[in-house]
């Protein structure tokens, strides 16, 4: 591995530190303090000389220290020419990461470009401040990490504790496993990131406590940002520890917990919504495979896709030679170059008149659109009616009698996840007799589907023996008793003829 390691998916999109380069950029620092009277002002002192001029901001945010934190900065704001202070008590203690919060504000306020992070009580070395910004200043990355454990050894050397040691490797291991990332470590609070990335995640959504660190490598991680980590010197003196390793360590490890699992929809990933674009599943065994597979074997149609979102799955059809019309109630970025034609409009209020008028449609997908309007059966209806003769509907749901649905419901524990079956967008729930009951009730005729078991790929990258063994349990179970472990269910129709009888073919005995 390198000495500066990209560790997440590539940025998407481009951010103002490159779409700026004719600038330098506007560095702020800052330096979250509590009960530092005995450390601020030494801290501020090793701020490097040679750096000092290309500083824009460095706010000294004072979280209601109980000592004479916020008079130490004052006072060397008095005697101190060449650093642009700005010193800041809070009333009331925020807690370390609703400091970060007030403190990232300040930098988006002011119009700054990056942003560091750096602790009053002198446990990290302002002298490194250069090396931390270097990769940002660059426009190699939207966040810059600072390791103690790139190098081996030296968090050892530098003082580190053995449990410390031992419990951040340990940490590390397993947050690394869950987000797919490769880290070397999550728990150092050295680092800076791009203002711009920050203004384009939910870091308000955090936690006030110390997992606020953790959050907010998640929402970058889930945003597709970049982080590098650049290796920093360790030390540990006799500054006070405010934190509860034990309840630090459960907090951690929930965090990163919920949000692979809220990637399955098994709960609410708790860091917030990102965006509002749909992800495209990528599984060979989701739902969107299975609809791939079934427009890969159609000649080049002319599709209506219902609920586009940002035309991800669009775009994979026309990839096929299929023409894409695209509805929804948003225009997301980036859309109308994933689509042919793309039309605005409230699918609770059924076609809009663009879409009827645009047809007749060779195809109309609706993939995973039927449970987020209330009323399902008008825009089936119209449906029925924009398509061509001989043409087919191809719709998805996920299955409400799932046994996690079942589980939640009896032991009532109902409540909205942040996706998967219990998506808090969904108004409409199926179960296999729903959803069937429905199709046929608007006129259609099923003749091919498919039931899904569960998007295990969000869970781990991995394909171990173990992994191996879980899939095929799970589509084994979910052949033989789709109701209750189907995931999806997913059916291609026709309009029914009355003067036809129609075979009903079956991949999987739904």
């Amino acid at each position: 591995m390198t000495a500066i390691q990209a560790s997440v998916a590539p940025l998407v999109g481009t951010s103002r530190i490159d779409t700026e380069a004719t600038r330098s950029p506007r560095i702020g620092v800052l330096v979250v303090a509590y009960n530092a009277v005995a450390t601020l002002a030494q801290v501020l002192d090793r701020i490097p000389k040679t750096f000092r001029s290309r500083i824009t901001d460095v706010f000294v945010c004072d979280d209601a220290s109980q000592d004479a934190t916020y008079l130490v900065g004052l006072g060397y704001k008095q005697i101190t020419e060449d650093l642009p202070l700005t010193i800041i008590r809070h009333p009331a203690n925020l807690g370390y990461g609703g400091n970060q919060k007030a403190g990232y504000r300040l930098a988006i306020e002011h119009d700054l470009d990056i942003i560091v992070l750096l602790h009053g009580d002198g446990q990290y070395a302002p002298e490194r401040l250069e090396e931390i910004v270097a990769p940002l200043a660059r426009g190699e990355c939207d966040a810059v990490l600072g390791s103690r454990m790139m190098i081996k050894g030296a968090a050892r050397k530098g003082g580190m504790p053995l449990y410390k040691y031992a419990g951040n490797k340990i940490l590390t291991s397993f947050e690394n496993r869950m987000l797919g990332t490769d880290l070397y470590e999550f728990h150092s609070g050295y680092r800076a990131y791009s203002v711009e990335a920050l203004s384009r995640i939910p870091f308000e959504c955090n936690s006030d406590g110390f997992d606020f660190d953790t959050q907010i490598i998640i929402q970058l991680v889930d945003a597709g940002k970049r982080i590098v980590e650049v290796p920093i010197p360790t030390y540990y003196g006799d500054e006070i520890c405010y934190v509860d390793g034990l309840k630090y360590a459960k907090d951690v490890s929930s965090a990163v917990l919920r949000y692979r699992l809220g990637k399955l929809g098994m709960t609410s990933d708790g860091t917030g919504s990102v965006g509002d674009e749909y992800t495209l599943k990528d599984s060979a065994a989701s739902s969107h495979a299975v609809i791939l597979r079934w427009l890969a074997q159609m000649p080049p149609a002319r599709v209506l896709d219902l609920g586009c979102s940002g035309g991800l799955l669009s775009e994979r059809l026309r990839a096929l030679g299929h023409t894409v019309t695209g509805v929804d109630i948003l225009e997301l970025p980036d859309v109308r170059d994933r689509v042919d034609h793309f039309i605005r409009g409230n699918l609770d209020e059924g076609l809009p008149p663009e879409a009827e008028a645009g047809g007749p449609f060779d195809v109309v997908l609706a993939a995973d659109v039927l449970e987020h309007v209330r009323t399902p059966e008008l825009l089936l209806d119209q449906s029925r009616d924009v398509l061509a003769p001989r043409g087919v509907l191809v719709a998805s749901v996920p299955n409400f009698g799932h046994w996690y649905a079942r589980g939640r419901t009896a032991l009532g524990l109902f409540g909205y996840d942040q996706r998967g079956i219990l998506d808090r967008g969904h108004v409409r729930f199926f179960t296999r007799r729903g959803f069937l009951r429905t199709l046929r009730g608007a006129g259609f005729a099923i003749v091919r589907n498919h039931t899904t078991g569960l998007p295990l790929e969000v869970l781990t990258e991995s394909e171990g023996m173990m992994v191996r063994t879980l899939r095929a349990a799970d589509r084994l179970a979910a052949s033989m008793r789709p109701t209750l472990f189907g995931y999806q269910f997913v059916c291609q129709c026709e309009v029914q003829r009355p003067t036809v009888g129609v075979a009903t073919l079956s991949e999987d005995g739904l």
